[in-house]
């Protein structure tokens, strides 16, 4: 089986992976509170599964690409007061990624795809890609797994209750019973009644506001209409858009 992670290859390996022009997938997500019923590492690990699953289906294809460690932290401010959160102010997360960006495109990478797993690092991903691209003089893009054109409407038909993510919701749930069960508490998710919806801008205005505001359990969607089999359709979904988006003339101009 083709390795292609980051961690399980050998700096000769990696080498001859930059000289084939391999897509590097950098998975960035966050350690935050899901709720009483998921565990901190949610984010971090749905990132990293949809970039793995993604990198096999281009294998296969004979697309060469490698997986590079995942950042596991990102913005999380508005999730500080449940506890268990773990986060970074703007400069220092965007220097982090400024450095590890650098250190693989300086061993000869020149395609880079960030897929981020963390709604909270969306705008700053944006911003911060931008400044790199031109800064690092690289093909360096970030895309967020859910919003892919095609793994949203997937979700969408896939889900009962909600049409995309949540925070520890029905989407968020499913991956990690299918992925990690042993880790989710449905007797916890059973005891909630959670709202649907909340965060993001309101009447088209945006203004900081923690999680706490729009939910006493941390918790936004419905973990209770969650399934393995619906994660195991969310995550393939997930990935095989990913592959199309990456795999694809218009992502990479100077290609």
């Amino acid at each position: 089986m083709t390795k292609l992670a980051w961690h399980d290859l050998k700096a000769h390996e990696l080498r001859d992976l930059a000289k084939r022009d391999a897509v590097v997938i950098l998975p960035v997500g966050s350690t935050e509170q899901h709720g009483p019923h998921l565990p901190v590492q949610v984010d971090a690990l749905l990132a990293t599964e949809v970039s793995l699953a993604a990198a096999r289906l281009l294998s296969d294809e004979g697309e060469p690409v490698v997986v590079a460690p995942t950042v596991w932290v990102g913005l999380a401010e508005h999730h500080m007061s449940f506890g268990g959160t773990i986060t970074l102010d703007f400069p220092t997360f965007h220097a982090v990624l400024r450095c590890v960006c650098s250190s693989i495109l300086r061993h000869g990478f020149r395609r880079l795809l960030l897929l981020n797993g963390h709604g909270g690092n969306v705008a700053a991903m944006t911003v911060i890609v931008g400044e790199l691209k031109r800064e690092l003089e690289a093909d360096i893009a970030t895309a967020t797994y859910w919003t892919l054109p095609k793994a949203a409407a997937s979700f969408a038909e896939i889900l009962d209750v909600q049409r995309n993510v949540r925070h520890a919701g029905e989407a968020e749930t499913s991956m990690l019973l299918h992925l990690k069960p042993e880790l989710v508490d449905l007797e916890a998710a059973a005891a909630i009644d959670p709202p649907l919806e909340g965060l993001g801008a309101q009447d088209g205005i945006y203004r900081w506001r923690p999680i706490a505001d729009f939910t006493e359990s941390g918790v936004i969607g419905a973990p209770n209409a969650a399934s393995a089999e619906k994660g195991a359709k969310l995550l393939a979904a997930a990935a095989s858009s990913l592959a199309e988006a990456i795999s694809g003339d218009a992502l990479w101009p100077s290609r």
